[in-house]
């Protein structure tokens, strides 16, 4: 008899990025569980799986425990972008702390592997530039962004004393800009910002002077990623993300030459402790997994500009 497929747990799974992970386990034939409290997961992302007998779809939120069957746990819930994590910072916080606390407690309990979303947020405003996994960070522990970059700290800590108390098998992935479809149209995130503006033929906003970077990781390139370092030997942490650097502006020239070249760009102050680089050293990913990203920006910034296209509500 050939081995069983895995049940896996997508915390955060009618999200964003989760629901392109949960595309990816239910064509692969696997039975999935996707937990969303829907703060900001959508249960249309998840729609066309409703039904499914290999699939099952709970209303539950990760600060509170849950005790399922299952055998292996990605754990992606928590606001990420800017927006949302700062809505309520406390909530954030607890989301990391004790989501992850309560995570790698079932983990424990049914000998489950778990994959933590991390995030590159860990480095803050980095010092040293590409960013390796040992590189430390920079990170302000009393700043409005400090309730998602100090709470994925001290959820990578828990990950790790977990596996060294208990043996719980970890895997940390550190997520990079990641867009594609299905992105919040407000969340505050510079791809969906620059492509709603543009879409509403609104001016463009910059940030400061437009010259700080980022590396832009589309959707599928970075499922990919987590699903190698789940199925590898390596626990992590490590970085997922394109390597590929862009300036604010560079990213904005894109955007507005797709969709009306005659837009103008304005100029707002750069928020507090908004990092001025970011960019993945993937080399660690490229040698244990086999993996780097394969969609340039350019072909990325096409699907998913013709998905807002279709799935933006009037302004």
């Amino acid at each position: 008899m050939p081995a069983s497929l895995p049940r896996n747990l997508i915390t955060g799974g009618a999200g964003f990025l989760g629901s392109h992970l949960v595309d990816r386990l239910m064509e692969a034939g696997e039975e999935v569980l996707c937990l969303d409290n829907y703060f900001t997961g959508r249960k249309a992302n998840i729609a066309r799986w409703i039904g499914h007998p290999r699939f099952e779809l709970i209303r539950h939120d990760v600060t509170e425990p849950i005790q399922l069957e299952v055998d292996r746990i990605w754990h992606l819930a928590c606001p990420a972008s800017p927006v949302h994590y700062q809505h309520n910072p406390i909530k954030t916080a607890k989301t990391s702390f004790l989501g992850t606390y309560n995570m790698l407690g079932l983990a424990r309990r049914v000998g489950a592997r778990l994959l933590l979303a991390s995030t590159s947020e860990v480095y803050g405003d980095p010092e040293v530039h590409p960013q390796p996994e040992d590189y430390r960070g920079c990170v302000n522990t009393i700043g409005p962004r400090s309730c998602y970059d100090e709470g994925k700290r001290i959820a990578e800590t828990l990950c790790f004393d977990y596996h060294r108390m208990h043996g719980t098998e970890i895997r940390v992935a550190r997520i990079f800009n990641t867009y594609g479809p299905r992105m919040l149209p407000d969340d505050g995130r510079v791809v969906s910002n620059f492509i709603v503006q543009a879409l509403r033929g609104k001016p463009l906003t910059l940030y400061g002077d437009g010259e700080q970077t980022r590396s832009f990781c589309y959707v599928d390139d970075l499922v990919e990623g987590l699903i190698r370092l789940m199925n590898g030997t390596h626990t992590g942490p490590m970085n997922v993300g394109n390597p590929g650097e862009f300036t604010i502006r560079q990213l904005a020239e894109l955007v507005r030459d797709r969709i009306n070249p005659e837009l103008q760009f304005v100029f707002e102050p750069l928020p507090q402790d908004d990092p001025l680089q970011r960019q993945p050293w993937i080399e660690l990913a490229r040698r244990e997994l086999g993996w780097e990203p394969s969609v340039p920006l350019e072909q990325g910034l096409e699907a998913t500009i013709a998905w807002f296209r279709t799935s933006l509500p009037a302004a």
